[in-house]
């Protein structure tokens, strides 16, 4: 468990009490520590947030290499004319 000063209006896990920023991280929180003892609607949650923090690491993956391939050619057209 992590120490962390969050509101008191913050979702808390309803097993361990840990505090979250978000639905989504105590989803995710509560699936991964906690999956043997959740009901169906929050299995549901922990699946759908689960997908969906996937959908965002791919699409962050996707811009990362875009970035680094811009930087690349860009490092390589001011080489080329430099070098000239």
């Amino acid at each position: 468990m992590t120490d962390t000063t969050a509101p008191d209006d913050a979702p808390r896990c309803s097993h361990c009490g840990e505090a979250f920023p978000t639905e989504r991280l105590r989803a995710l929180h509560r699936g991964l520590e906690h999956y043997d003892s959740l009901d169906d609607d929050e299995r549901d949650a922990f699946e759908d947030a689960y997908r969906d923090e996937g959908d965002d690491l791919r699409s962050f993956r996707l811009r990362a290499l875009a970035v680094l391939v811009a930087l690349y050619f860009g490092f390589l057209m001011t080489y080329a004319v430099v070098a000239v």
